[in-house]
């Protein structure tokens, strides 16, 4: 099986100006765990909602939040990425992408046709595949 055939098209995208509010509003409107980071078309970064919890003050949202910590929703979007993503070919088969986010401890890996943006594959596609699989 190859990857085009799992893989999520319909992918979220922000720039790496954003900022960290806008990013934080598409996480809890949305049931995915990350985020693309485009400049002028080309793949620059990838930001899970794990890298979003990180650089958020943990008193947002309570008693003890100050102004300080409304502040970490000021960081854009390149501040927090991760860079250099680890990408994939639509046409590479389905254990090739899972020995390389194993490999490179990934969550997902950003799908590149002649370097343009097609899809996402996430940890969560693979096991869907695995689910539904019965041996020959």
């Amino acid at each position: 099986m190859l990857i085009k055939e799992i893989m999520t098209t319909r992918v979220a995208t922000v720039s790496m100006d954003d900022r960290l509010n806008v990013i934080k509003e598409i996480f809890e409107q949305a049931h995915f765990r990350h985020l693309l980071v485009l400049e002028e078309d080309v793949l620059v970064g990838v930001i899970s909602d794990r890298d979003l919890l990180r650089a958020l003050s943990p008193y947002l949202g309570t008693e003890a939040q100050m102004n300080r910590d409304t502040e970490t929703l000021n960081r854009r979007a390149h501040q927090i990425m991760s860079r250099q993503p680890v990408t994939i070919a639509p046409d590479r088969p389905l254990q090739e992408a899972a020995s390389m986010m194993l490999a490179q401890h990934v969550s997902c890996l950003p799908v590149l046709e002649n370097g343009a943006l097609v899809g996402i594959l996430s940890w969560k596609d693979l096991l869907r595949v695995m689910q539904e699989w019965t041996p020959a």
